[in-house]
C-alpha cells in the first residue's frame, strides 16, 4: 500500500500520538516466525518484526545461512505493541512459537512447528505435531515476542 499527500493536505503532527497514522491492519504487533528445511534439518528464526514480512524474510534466510537448502517458514506469530492492538483480521496474537525434531527415518526427520500463548504450550504443541516420544522428538528451537 502506498500512502502520499495531495499539495493541499496538511502533514500529522508526529508529537501528537493520536495523529500517527495507523499501519495496515495485518501489521499491527510484534512479529516472529520459524523456517525449518527439512531435507538437511536445518532451520532459522526471527522475532521483533514490525511487519509480518520482515520476519518470515529474515527467517528464511537465518536458515539458508545456515545451510538449509529448502528453508520454508513453518510457523509466524505475533505480539501485542499495545494492549489494544487488536485488528480484526483474526490472526491471533500467540507470543512464542517453537519447532521440535525427532528421529530420522528414510533421509526426514519427524518435526512439528506451532505458536501458542507461551512458550511451554508453544513446545507442547511443536512436540505433539512431531510425534512425542515415540519419534524422540525435542526442542530445536524456541522463540518468544
Amino acid at each position: 500500500m502506498v500512502v502520499g499527500f495531495s499539495p493541499a493536505s496538511q502533514a500529522a503532527d508526529m508529537s501528537a500520538p493520536e495523529s500517527i497514522p495507523e499501519p495496515a491492519l495485518a501489521e499491527k504487533g510484534i512479529w516472529g516466525a520459524i523456517a525449518y528445511s527439512a531435507g538437511d534439518n536445518r532451520h532459522g528464526f526471527f522475532w521483533g518484526a514490525d511487519k509480518r514480512d520482515e520476519a518470515e524474510n529474515s527467517a528464511l534466510k537465518h536458515c539458508e545461512n545456515a545451510d538449509g537448502k529448502s528453508c520454508k517458514i513453518v510457523t509466524v506469530f505475533r505480539n501485542h505493541r499495545h494492549w489494544n492492538d487488536d485488528d480484526g483480521t483474526g490472526f491471533p496474537y500467540e507470543h512464542c512459537a517453537a519447532l521440535s525434531v525427532g528421529k530420522a527415518s528414510g533421509g526426514l526427520s519427524a518435526w512439528g512447528a506451532a505458536s501458542e500463548a507461551t512458550r511451554r504450550k508453544a513446545e507442547e504443541k511443536a512436540t505433539h505435531l512431531c510425534g512425542g516420544e515415540a519419534q524422540a522428538c525435542k526442542i530445536r528451537e524456541w522463540v518468544c515476542t
